[in-house]
């Protein structure tokens, strides 16, 4: 069944951003803002910010950054001037003790003085530069959220966070996954090119129709799967970390920010 139970937004932006701060679209983003990079978050308190910067910058092909605010800020400028991480996500996760408890639209009441947040660049970037190659991006065709599996490869701990990385995965015929290797090669800000291409059970994958997050894919005959680091990535290390408390988004369901796709290529 879909996700978008509402009328899909359009327009720049910021006017999708006012849609979603107003509980008028709680679907998941791909194919919204086309043009336009959108981010995973990871929100925490400040006493873990430097353990958690030191993951990703360890751990880039799956955690590169994009921004990171001031401790108590929810604000982004660098990524757009209105951004509100309190409020501009469709859904969130709410962490606690490692354990996923809520899933709420809006956290300000969970907003805390010494949080900050961590904008991390999302696959659904390079999944425009796919469509404008004529390569099909399945999940954005039938209105579905990407499918996300969990892996055996390990990540390079930092602090308290550590685990095993997370995939998306976009099925397609043998010769767009060549193209889609050039294609995304020069946008490592938003996971690069993929880490994987077929044989799933040598990353741990036992079973392609059912994901451990996302949609279960759809995959038409002599499509191969293509494996790209994932977002998600972060949630598992949140998860073993066990902090008190901890926001991410939910995945899917991304912040949109001003930034061009073209400014994540390399120049």
């Amino acid at each position: 069944m879909s996700h978008f139970a509402a009328v899909r937004p359009t327009g720049t932006p910021d006017a999708i951003r006012d849609t979603i701060r107003h509980g008028r679209w709680k679907g998941p983003t791909a194919g919204l803002a086309d043009g336009y990079a959108q981010a995973n978050l990871v929100i925490l308190p400040q006493q873990y910010g430097d353990d958690f910067l030191r993951f990703c910058i360890a751990n880039a092909r799956a955690c590169p950054l994009l921004g990171v605010t001031e401790p108590g800020d929810p604000h982004l400028p660098s990524l757009a001037p209105d951004i509100d991480l309190r409020t501009d996500l469709p859904r969130y996760r709410i962490y606690r003790d490692g354990c996923c408890v809520n899933e709420p639209e809006d956290i300000r009441e969970f907003w805390q003085d010494d949080m900050m947040g961590f904008a991390i660049g999302c696959s659904f970037s390079f999944e425009q530069a796919l469509l404008a190659d004529g390569i099909p991006v399945r999940h954005i065709l039938h209105e579905r959220n990407v499918p996300m599996y969990r892996t055996r490869i390990e990540l390079t701990p930092a602090g308290a966070f550590h685990g095993h990385l997370v995939v998306s995965m976009r099925p397609m015929p043998p010769g767009d996954a060549i193209r889609a290797v050039q294609v995304t090669s020069d946008m490592p800000r938003v996971h690069g090119a993929p880490i994987h291409l077929c044989a799933p059970e040598q990353l741990g994958i036992t079973d392609l129709s059912c994901p451990n997050f996302g949609d279960p894919p759809v995959i038409e005959p002599g499509d191969i799967p293509v494996f790209w680091a994932c977002g998600v990535t972060p949630q598992v290390a949140l998860e073993n970390a066990r902090l008190p408390l901890a926001i991410t988004h939910s995945p899917g369901h991304m912040l949109i920010t001003d930034v061009p796709n073209t400014h994540l290529k390399y120049s």
